[in-house]
């Protein structure tokens, strides 16, 4: 009987996430892939059950497939009362939610990519007077006299020019060498309010509540633990300060490892949210802000969220 298969297939929780989020708008695997955290294969198995039952359809867009919800004759009454229901019964439909809401966001980013690959030639041709280092410090300027916490420094290119303008500046990196070098280039230069500090990010050396601003620059995926790493920036932070990251979008490179020291082969956007929000951080702002042309095509992901008051 056809409404005891509809009811064997309603009857997983995972295969309702994914009809709940193919009512709302029309998704390919990677898009399910990132909201949902679950493996390509997996993915692609439940969808061709789905669709043998013509409870999904899909469309070609390009090199991928969308994938939409469809109603089989006679299974809307059923349907309906699954979807409705599974709100409150899927403890997952909340993050799934916010995942689709990222999605659809990268999804606007393409019409920002096209217009950067249409007319943006900065950075590619010489200028004289054009520079990202000249761009860098112009906006730098506009920003307010503030502590400033440098986690992961490493030699401190960021830190310096951060120092130009900020009350102070507290650079933080696990490796002697690192805070040898870049306290050395500070004292050289005569940088008074940049102060370099041996620790881990999960364990940073700086007073509670000390600093009105964090940066983690490429320094999330390699914390053993993530999730502390952050409740440290939370830590640190004052009321109404902001944590600003600049992070690997999620990759299958696994040689990162071995290469440049990486735990974590970075995060997808919705990965990295649930870790703010863990952490207590409110205002979050997520977005891929870079990719670099060559292989294996890098993508850098951007988060900016708030301590509230």
């Amino acid at each position: 009987m056809e409404v005891l298969k509809w009811l064997r297939l309603l009857g997983d929780p995972s295969r309702v996430r994914i009809l709940r989020l193919l009512a709302r708008e029309e998704l390919s695997v990677a898009d399910l892939q990132e909201i949902l955290g679950m493996g390509q294969s997996r993915i692609s198995m439940q969808l061709s059950q789905l669709k043998q039952a013509e409870f999904v359809e899909a469309r070609r867009l390009g090199q991928k497939s969308l994938y939409r919800l469809m109603v089989p004759m006679g299974a809307k009454a059923i349907l309906d009362e699954v979807l409705e229901k599974c709100d409150t019964e899927i403890h997952e439909a909340a993050q799934d939610d916010e995942g689709l809401r990222l999605v659809l966001a990268r999804r606007k980013d393409h019409l920002r990519s096209y217009f950067d690959g249409l007319a943006g030639r900065f950075g590619r041709n010489y200028v004289p007077g054009r520079s990202w280092k000249a761009l860098a410090e112009m906006l730098l300027r506009l920003l307010p006299p503030l502590v400033i916490a440098d986690i992961g420094a490493g030699e401190g290119t960021l830190a310096l020019l951060l120092a130009q303008t900020a009350e102070k500046v507290i650079a933080v990196d696990s490796s002697s060498k690192m805070v040898e070098y870049g306290s050395g280039v500070a004292e050289r230069n005569g940088i008074a309010n940049l102060e370099y500090r041996l620790g881990d990010m999960e364990e940073v050396p700086i007073e509670t509540e000390a600093v009105d601003m964090v940066l983690l620059h490429q320094t999330l995926h390699h914390a053993l633990h993530p999730a502390q790493a952050l409740a440290e920036a939370w830590r640190i932070l004052r009321p109404g300060g902001r944590v600003v990251l600049l992070d690997l979008h999620k990759h299958d490179v696994e040689e990162a490892r071995d290469l440049y020291g990486d735990v974590w082969l970075g995060f997808s956007q919705a990965e990295l949210l649930t870790l703010l929000q863990g952490a207590k951080f409110t205002q979050i702002t997520l977005s891929i802000v870079d990719k670099t042309p060559e292989p294996p095509h890098f993508e850098t992901l951007m988060a900016i969220a708030e301590k509230p008051v």
